[in-house]
């Protein structure tokens, strides 16, 4: 069977913002996601498998549909052994498995009982057991969740999805009976505002907003051409030049991983934040500590142990727009994001 190929992030042409959008979750899952606002057609979707694809493979404890980590909690495996009917095999029985890392996506009309999971009530009243049938969020542990057009989903879904990335647990309730389990995902978001807008309170909870558009140049739409034709003429070819730029990319963010930790913020810093989220009027807190994190993200992502104003900047711009009160349209969104930015510069 003629394998498939996933289009190579690294080849992607232009929608930087985006791109660096994606990696800095990916370093990072607690920035909480990002949405991507724009129309169809600019890569998207694309940039999220492939960036999913040059991923170095995880661990994955075997038998049970919950991507756990083999550190992961003990009781935290034990039970999730038992919930789907599996006895808890001896601690060194337990079967790991290298898996790449998922994108699972979300359709449109998906209940919450597909999203969250259910309970199997007959079993628990009649055995005095849980059993359940893991839903998406369980299979999106450790990965991405990609929901396109999520302004067209169900308010209280989008909210349940929020909940999951920001607390990094779903839990399934049902008649008294409830189970929890980790649910630690990078969640991207994706809609096109002429279909609709997703309310104040839930655009807040992504951690980062940015604006996708076609290609305005004619020498980079000629690129894009090319190097799809390219693509579709020959994928493993294509894929193979492609190789060598995908795995620096993967390196960097591995080390931006393991450098995350070390990373510090000095207090003028964070005032200079907070009195910019301040003058532009954004409500609550939480404008604030998402700034920190990607501030914090990007030095990484630069090789850096200490967040510099530069950090600030693009971190303002990416996390502030969609924050900011009472604005109808995408240009002056991107102008108070380069106001604030230059503002954090001073501060």
């Amino acid at each position: 069977m003629k394998k498939n190929y996933t289009y190579p992030f690294t080849a992607i042409v232009g929608q930087e913002e985006m791109k660096l959008a994606l990696i800095l979750n990916i370093i990072n899952p607690a920035i909480s996601g990002v949405l991507i606002r724009g129309e169809k057609g600019t890569a998207k979707s694309t940039a999220v498998r492939a960036l999913a694809d040059i991923l170095p493979e995880i661990e994955v404890i075997a038998g049970i549909p919950f991507n756990l980590a083999p550190d992961e909690d003990d009781e935290t495996i034990r039970e999730c052994f038992t919930v789907t009917g599996h006895a808890m095999p001896d601690p060194d029985d337990v079967e790991v498995a290298m898996h790449k890392v998922q994108v699972v996506e979300l359709p449109v009309g998906a209940t919450e009982d597909r999203v969250v999971g259910t309970l199997d009530l007959e079993h628990a009243l009649k055995a005095g057991e849980k059993r359940i049938e893991p839903g998406l969020l369980a299979a999106s542990h450790r990965g991405i969740l990609y929901v396109d057009e999520v302004n067209l989903l169900d308010d209280h879904v989008v909210d349940v999805l929020l909940d999951s990335a920001a607390m990094g647990v779903n839990t399934i309730e049902r008649e008294g009976v409830s189970f929890s389990h980790p649910a630690r995902f990078t969640l991207v978001g994706t809609m096109n505002p002429e279909e609709g807008e997703l309310r104040p309170q839930l655009l807040d909870r992504f951690g980062l907003c940015v604006h996708v558009g076609g290609i305005a140049d004619p020498q980079d739409r000629v690129t894009v051409m090319e190097r799809r034709f390219a693509f579709e003429e020959d994928q493993e070819r294509f894929c193979g030049e492609w190789q060598r730029e995908s795995s620096k990319l993967a390196e960097r963010i591995v080390a931006a991983r393991e450098l995350y930790a070390s990373v510090t913020i000095s207090r003028e810093h964070l005032l200079g934040i907070a009195k910019s989220c301040l003058e532009v009027g954004v409500d609550g807190h939480r404008g604030d500590i998402i700034i920190m994190k990607t501030a914090k993200t990007i030095a990484a992502w630069e090789g850096r142990q200490s967040v510099g104003t530069d950090d600030i900047d693009r971190a303002v711009a990416l996390a502030l727009p969609h924050r900011v009160r009472r604005q109808p349209l995408q240009d002056m969104v991107m102008d108070v994001g380069s106001m604030l930015g230059a503002r954090c510069a001073t501060n």
